[in-house]
């Protein structure tokens, strides 16, 4: 085949329902190691692995003149074009770079690096609305960055997959799956109309109710124009450590091989191992999700004489008719605005400094409510945000009647901000101190430590809160302690998420847990949402006294 494209509707030709694996530790041998194992110990099951996703550092998205002293995450850092060419000619499965190529200031010198590496799904656009490198301000580069790089992907005659991750993008924030494919729409309308490429959209870390899962799924198949990338596992439900994590693994493979065998959309399906609750998978625990999922798909033709679509599909009608409607009332409202439409560079850059709240407040297809969030009743509300609510709801219901008085006495006003893209961690939180009726300073999203302090200082926060995700917990803490420390702030840090790093000194790609080093240096680590309301109250009884 020349290109993924036209593999991916082979496969569904056949009815076959692809498998994906996502690889890439900070070592390169490592990952080299990993992409010829896993596919060997599928190929020896009887199976297929179809595509690898790599995940490349986030360090990777400056130019790469710019990228001595920068922050680093924690995935694979390729250095020149031996490295790339190195990594996919590891084994006979289609590569798939999926973060920080397009979206970023090195958009252009990452895709000629990623074509010349094979490979022909490129992503990801969804990063370009929602993410910010630390210490990158400049818009304006990234913007032209971006649009310069979809433009020779369109230009390729291979036919190039541009891929997004909606998850990554806008959707994990809308409250409404209707907004979540109205932005899916909107994409399509940049890349196809506009530039004459192809996209190709990714979803599901973030879907965990398995019928708008399903309904979402075959609401983006009608939609398409081009076969999808994969459906990512939904890793917001493992929580904790252990087997039970299976559970969820199953649920949402199962409902992903339903909707690939009932209505392909040539996604493939990509079962994360369990242990991404808690680090970076090791190579045995990728194959060890691989042979499950395998395992999984061989019953999905039986299943699916059990199967009626009735509720599933009325969902989807909603999120389609919704998603149109999202869709012009975008262009029309920016087009108002004095924007314009047909400009990719004017489009793109607006999208971006909107933001995702701002749309879905100012153009979503539901109706005003002064109750809902975003202002608006949902046509199909978000798991997420459903999920979100639940949890806040049992974290107060487990308080005491000492920590609840403590809280309502003192009134703390908090400071929260993310470190990084992630805000599935600064959402819950903020929704949990809603229930509880605590004030709330919203620092956003992939925050600078240094406007982290301010806005808290001049707010007059109570406390700070954290939400970090892998690979960066312990850096970020010292910088935003060493801001607070310059201002003569002794305001506590509350910090919680993946709490581990890649010790600068190892030899190991694998982060270890640095919760002790945190506490060694003054933070409050919170394991779980829980434990920071009881924290909270604590700082708040303190305060009092």
């Amino acid at each position: 085949f020349r290109c993924e494209r036209e593999y991916k509707q082979a496969a569904m030709a056949e009815g076959r329902v692809m498998l994906h694996a996502q690889i890439g530790y900070r070592d390169l041998e490592k990952s080299r190691k990993a992409w010829a194992e896993v596919h060997a110990a599928v190929a020896k099951a009887g199976g297929t692995l179809d595509r690898y996703g790599i995940c490349l550092d986030w360090s990777m998205g400056y130019p790469s003149d710019e990228r001595a002293g920068r922050p680093q995450g924690t995935g694979l850092i390729l250095n020149d074009e031996e490295e790339w060419r190195s990594l996919t000619d590891s084994g006979p499965v289609a590569p798939h770079f999926g973060d920080f190529v397009l979206g970023m200031p090195a958009a252009v010198e990452n895709s000629l690096l990623a074509l010349a590496a094979g490979a022909t799904s490129i992503g990801n656009l969804g990063q370009y609305f929602t993410f910010h490198l630390p210490g990158w301000r400049n818009d304006i580069a990234t913007t032209e960055a971006t649009l310069e790089a979809l433009a020779l992907l369109a230009a390729r005659p291979e036919g190039i997959l541009i891929h997004s991750n909606l998850d990554d993008g806008f959707a994990a924030i809308f409250c409404d799956l209707a907004s979540a494919l109205g932005a899916a729409l909107l994409e399509r309308y940049i890349v196809e109309d506009l530039l004459g490429g192809r996209i190709a959209h990714c979803y599901g870390h973030s879907f965990s109710d398995p019928l708008t899962r399903l309904a979402f799924q075959r609401a983006l198949a009608r939609e398409a124009r081009n076969p999808g990338t994969m459906i990512y596992g939904n890793t917001v439900a493992y929580r904790g450590a252990g087997e039970t994590n299976y559970a969820a693994m199953a649920t949402y493979l199962t409902i992903d091989a339903l909707g690939q065998t009932l209505q392909p959309s040539g996604h493939a399906l990509n079962p994360v191992p369990i242990t991404e609750a808690e680090r970076i998978p090791d190579i045995e625990e990728i194959i060890a999700a691989q042979l499950f999922a395998l395992r999984l798909l061989e019953p999905t033709p039986t299943l699916q004489r059990l199967i009626s679509l009735e509720e599933a599909d009325r969902l989807t009608d909603k999120i389609i008719t919704g998603a149109e409607q999202f869709y012009r009332n975008v262009i029309a409202g920016l087009q108002k605005a004095g924007i314009d439409t047909e400009n990719a560079f004017e489009l793109l850059l607006s999208l971006r400094r909107i933001g995702a709240k701002q749309l879905e407040e100012l153009f979503g297809p539901g109706e005003p409510s002064d109750t809902e969030p975003r202002g608006r009743c949902a046509l199909v509300k978000a798991s997420t945000i459903s999920e979100l609510e639940s949890r806040a709801r049992d974290a107060s219901a487990q308080l005491n009647k000492d920590e609840r008085d403590a809280l309502t006495l003192a009134a703390p006003k908090i400071c929260i901000g993310s470190s990084d893209v992630h805000e599935y961690g600064k959402m819950m939180v903020e929704n949990l101190c809603h229930t509880l009726g605590i004030d709330v300073i919203d620092a956003g999203v992939h925050a600078e430590p240094a406007d982290f302090a301010e806005t808290a200082r001049r707010n007059e926060a109570d406390a700070i809160v954290i939400s970090t995700y892998n690979g960066i917990a312990l850096d970020y803490f010292e910088k935003l302690q060493s801001e607070l420390i310059a201002k003569d702030s002794k305001i506590p840090i509350l910090i919680g998420g993946r709490l581990n790093q890649i010790p600068k000194d190892s030899n190991s790609s694998l982060p270890r847990d640095v919760t002790g080093d945190l506490e060694a240096l003054g933070a409050i680590p919170c394991p779980d949402l829980v434990h920071f309301a009881r924290r909270l109250a604590e700082i708040a009884m303190n305060g009092a006294s």
